[in-house]
């Protein structure tokens, strides 16, 4: 049975950034990761389209905070220790330069996971932690200090982190430790939408838009993009991740009201009402307006029951009172959701109350540490998740006293 002074479970994005750290600061210290798969990174890997969206320029933590549907109040200390900033820093010393793209999203300059992937491996062998793979843990006892028993093989441990994102295994591991698991529900998805209004123009994008979810008081802003099932991007997926409790107690059934030009119904109905004067023998169909995608302005203005002939003349009081309530209360019956690209993201986890924030320690096991997904945090899209990651690994590996 093989004894380490720390090990790690979990090769992902928290256990390889708390692995390096701690052996960095502790370099006579032996550092293990135990990874279930044949390698490890595997959400690095294919973050951000494969690029890699390693955080989000947002720099003041009051404001960070405020991407986190679960881990919100948690995270304000955390980030005054380590955060955006921090990061950039870190991984530029590593010689890996971040760039900023226009939504704030921040990548490597070089595009691609890979260079992160590397960095971690170089790291890791330049300090010494042992990466062990296909060592799925399958069972943890404490007894001063830790035995872990895995696919392969048994080792001990003084200090323990535990950085295995969302799985359900080690969950219930740690539930007969006494630890109380929140339970998942996914969170970061799209729509399923079949309506005739957006069928047949995937790739569509309105800019900017509201997003209600009827009934609740769950709202967001932002881009929408039509897809081939339903709806996705900024608007959709905030509320996928703010509303995934409330959304999956509905199972993924439910109504929204999207206001496609941010304007009130009456503003609207007074814009149309003057367009109908300026543009008076033009066809509503061809001349799409509030800066709207053309495919989306057609299938609305069909919508309001105006047939493609319409000249703006010959509009009445109802057929404007209808793409009035089009554009600013447009109401999609959602029946599903889909998970967003490959990044799979779930709330829940081990209860926020059990942790300890000032260290990522357990407060009902010593010497065991948390780091990333595992705990019930989670983030809209952007690179909020690997921040969080980036600052629970950092401040456990300064946390770590041996």
């Amino acid at each position: 049975m093989a004894h380490k002074d720390i090990i790690i479970i979990g090769g992902g994005a928290a256990g390889f950034f708390a692995a390096v750290n701690i052996a960095e600061r502790h370099p006579d210290l032996s550092v293990a990761i135990l990874e279930r798969g044949t390698e490890g990174l595997q959400k690095v890997k294919i973050s951000g389209g494969g690029r890699c969206n390693v955080t989000h320029a947002e720099f003041v933590p009051s404001e960070l905070v405020q991407n986190y549907p679960r881990g919100e109040k948690e995270l304000l200390g955390p980030f005054h220790k380590f955060m955006t900033g921090d990061t950039i820093e870190w991984f530029e010393k590593r010689g890996v330069e971040l760039k900023i793209e226009e939504d704030g999203r921040m990548f490597p300059i070089s595009n691609s996971s890979q260079t992160i992937i590397d960095c971690f491996l170089y790291e890791a062998k330049k300090y010494n932690v042992e990466v062990l793979y296909n060592h799925s843990v399958k069972s943890i006892v404490e007894n001063n200090g830790f035995k872990l028993n895995t696919s392969q093989d048994s080792f001990t441990c003084d200090k323990l982190v535990v950085a295995t994102g969302s799985n359900s295994k080690i969950w219930n591991l740690l539930e007969t430790l006494g630890h109380k698991i929140i339970k998942p529900v996914p969170s970061l998805f799209t729509f399923d939408i079949k309506d005739e209004r957006i069928k047949d123009i995937p790739g569509v994008v309105a800019k900017d838009v509201e997003v209600k979810v009827i009934g609740t008081d769950l709202v967001s802003e932002g881009p929408l993009l039509v897809t081939h099932v339903g709806m996705s991007a900024p608007a959709i997926l905030k509320l996928s991740a703010f509303g995934a409790l409330e959304l999956a107690k509905r199972n993924y059934n439910f109504e929204i009201e999207v206001n496609f030009i941010r304007s009130e119904f009456s503003d609207c109905l007074d814009d149309l009402k003057d367009i109908k004067q300026s543009l008076a023998k033009k066809l509503v169909f061809n001349t799409a307006q509030y800066d709207l995608p053309k495919r989306l302005w057609k299938k609305l203005v069909l919508a309001s029951s105006i047939s493609d002939d319409t000249r703006w003349a010959d509009m009445n009081k109802q057929q404007l009172e209808a793409l009035a309530a089009q554009l600013t209360k447009a109401v999609f019956h959602v029946t599903g959701k889909s998970t967003f690209k490959e990044e799979f993201v779930t709330a829940g986890g081990i209860d926020l109350k059990e942790i300890n924030f000032k260290t990522f320690e357990s407060k009902l096991i010593p010497n065991m540490f948390f780091a990333g997904e595992i705990l019930n945090i989670d983030a809209v899209t952007g690179g909020f998740n690997f921040q969080n990651a980036w600052t629970g690994a950092y401040i456990v590996s300064q946390s770590i006293v041996m």
